[in-house]
C-alpha cells in the first residue's frame, strides 16, 4: 500500500496557503471604482511616458472604430474597470479548469483502455483512478463559479447581460436574440448540472466496480465497466463539445467553431496523459508499482508525442479555416490572439505544445527514460496553461492581462489540491488490480 509522503503533504498544504493568499490579494487590489482605474492608468503613466498616453488613446480611438458602445473616454474607462475586476475570476477559473481537465481527461483516457479492452495498461488503472479523485471536488469548484457567475455575471459572460435582449435598448443584439435559445442561464445551468453528473457517476461506478473486481471470483464486474465505459465514451464526447461551447466559446458569444470542442479536447488529453506519465514515474521510482516497465513509460510518451501533434493540427486546421472564411463574427476570435497583445502567447505557445515535445520525444530511446519525460511533462503542462489562459483571457480580461499575483496563486492553489486529493485517493486501495483478465499481459507487456 502505498502511504502519502509527509514532505509531498506539507508541500501540497503550503502551495494552498500560499495559492490562498495570492488569489486574495488579486480579489482585494483589484479596482472598485472607476476612479479606481483613472489612479491606476496616472500610474502607467507615469512610469511609460507619453507613449503609455498615446497608446491609451489610441485605444479608445480604435475602440470607437469597432464598438459604438465605447465611443467616449468615460465608457472605456468603465469596460476597463470590468477587465481589470474580470482579472482575478479568470486567474481563478483558468487554475480551476485546468487542473479539471487533467482529471476528466484521465477519466476518458480510463475508459478508453476498458471500451478497447487494452491490455498494455492495466497496471496503470490504479494511479488512473487516483488522478481522477480530483473530478469530484474540480467539479465542485467548477460548479461554484459558474453559479456565481450566474448570479452577477454580467462582465464575466456578457450574454448574460439584459440589454442585449431588450430591443428598446441601445445595445441590442440580434445575433445574441437568435442564440438565447441555447445561451439562457437557466438552461445554461441544467446543462452544467448534466455533464458534471455524467463524468462523476461514471467515475464513481468504474472504480466501484474495479474494486470489487479485485475480490471477485468471475469477470461479472470487468463486463459491466467494459459496457458502461462505452456509454460513458458516447456521453463524454457529446457532452464535452457542449461544455466547451458553454464555459469558453460563449465568453466570445459572436464567435462559433466546430472544431473548438476537439480542441478543448486534445489539450485536455495530452494534458491528462503527461500527468499519468509524471505520477507514475514519481510512484515508481519510490518502489512502487514494481510490474511498470520501460515500456509502459515508452508508450505513455508516445501517446504524449502523438497527442501534441494531434493538438497542432487542430490549431492551424480551426486558424486557417476561419481566417481564411474571413466572416467578422468568427474572426473576432483571431484578432486579439493573432494581432493583438496575445500575439507573443499565441504563437509561442507552439514551441512548449508541439516543437519541444517533437524534438525531445521524436527519439524511441528517449521515451523510456523518466527524467526526459518528467522535463517534457513540464514544459507542455505549462504550454497548456498558456492554451487555456489563451482561450479565456481576452474575452474576460482584454488587453489589461498579465501573469502576476493572482495567476500564480491560483495555480498553487489548485495545484496544491490537486496532489493532495490524487495522493491521498492513491493511499485508499493497493495499486495493483487483481482480477483483470488482461494482467498478465500487462505485467508482461514489451513494446
Amino acid at each position: 500500500m502505498y502511504s502519502f509522503s509527509k514532505k509531498l503533504k506539507l508541500s501540497a498544504i503550503i502551495f494552498m496557503i500560499t495559492g490562498v493568499l495570492g488569489i486574495a490579494y488579486g480579489f482585494y487590489s483589484a479596482p472598485s471604482t472607476i476612479a479606481d482605474v483613472q489612479e491606476i492608468m496616472m500610474h502607467q503613466e507615469n512610469a511609460h511616458g507619453e507613449a503609455q498616453v498615446s497608446n491609451t488613446n489610441e485605444h479608445i480611438e480604435n475602440g470607437e472604430e469597432a464598438n459604438k458602445e465605447h465611443n467616449d473616454e468615460s465608457e472605456h474607462l468603465t469596460h476597463m474597470l470590468h477587465s481589470l475586476q474580470n482579472r482575478p475570476y479568470s486567474a481563478v477559473f483558468i487554475a480551476m479548469f485546468f487542473f479539471f481537465m487533467i482529471a476528466l481527461g484521465t477519466l476518458v483516457f480510463y475508459a478508453i483502455q476498458y471500451a478497447s479492452q487494452a491490455g498494455w495498461s492495466i497496471v496503470l488503472f490504479r494511479v488512473m483512478e487516483g488522478i481522477t479523485a480530483y473530478l469530484l471536488p474540480g467539479s465542485l469548484f467548477i460548479l461554484a463559479f459558474l453559479i456565481i457567475s450566474a448570479a452577477n455575471g454580467h462582465h464575466y459572460y456578457v450574454w448574460m447581460t439584459p440589454d442585449f435582449y431588450n430591443p428598446q435598448s441601445e445595445h441590442y443584439d440580434e445575433i445574441l436574440v437568435g442564440k438565447s435559445w441555447w445561451l439562457n442561464t437557466p438552461f445554461w445551468m441544467i446543462r452544467t448540472f448534466i455533464y458534471l453528473l455524467g463524468w462523476n457517476f461514471y467515475r464513481y461506478f468504474a472504480v466501484k466496480k474495479s474494486l470489487a473486481q479485485d475480490s471477485a471470483k468471475d469477470l461479472t464486474y470487468y463486463k459491466k465497466s467494459m459496457k458502461a465505459s462505452i456509454y460513458f465514451l458516447i456521453f463524454f464526447f457529446v457532452t464535452e463539445s457542449m461544455m466547451s461551447w458553454d464555459w469558453i466559446m460563449s465568453l466570445t458569444p459572436h464567435w462559433q467553431s466546430s472544431l473548438f470542442g476537439w480542441y478543448v479536447f486534445s489539450s485536455m488529453f495530452v494534458s491528462a496523459i503527461t500527468v499519468i506519465a509524471m505520477v507514475t514515474i514519481y510512484l515508481r521510482s519510490r518502489g512502487f508499482l514494481p510490474k511498470v516497465n520501460d515500456s509502459h513509460l515508452h508508450d505513455l510518451a508516445k501517446f504524449m508525442f502523438g497527442f501534441s501533434i494531434f493538438w497542432t493540427y487542430l490549431w492551424f486546421s480551426q486558424f486557417m479555416l476561419i481566417w481564411y472564411a474571413n466572416m467578422p463574427e468568427e474572426t473576432a476570435y483571431f484578432v486579439p490572439r493573432l494581432l493583438g497583445n496575445y500575439q507573443l502567447l499565441f504563437i509561442g505557445m507552439l514551441l512548449p505544445n508541439f516543437v519541444f515535445p517533437i524534438l525531445v520525444l521524436m527519439n524511441s530511446d528517449y521515451k523510456r527514460v523518466p527524467w526526459f519525460i518528467i522535463s517534457t511533462g513540464i514544459i507542455i503542462l505549462i504550454g497548456h496553461y498558456v492554451d487555456i489562459f489563451v482561450m479565456i483571457t481576452p474575452a474576460t480580461v482584454g488587453d489589461q492581462w498579465n501573469i502576476g499575483i493572482p495567476e500564480i496563486g491560483s495555480i498553487l492553489f489548485f495545484l496544491g489540491l490537486f496532489i493532495y486529493v490524487v495522493f491521498t485517493a492513491l493511499t485508499k486501495s493497493p495499486l495493483l488490480v487483481k482480477g483483470n483478465p488482461f494482467l498478465k499481459e500487462s505485467e508482461h507487456f514489451r513494446y
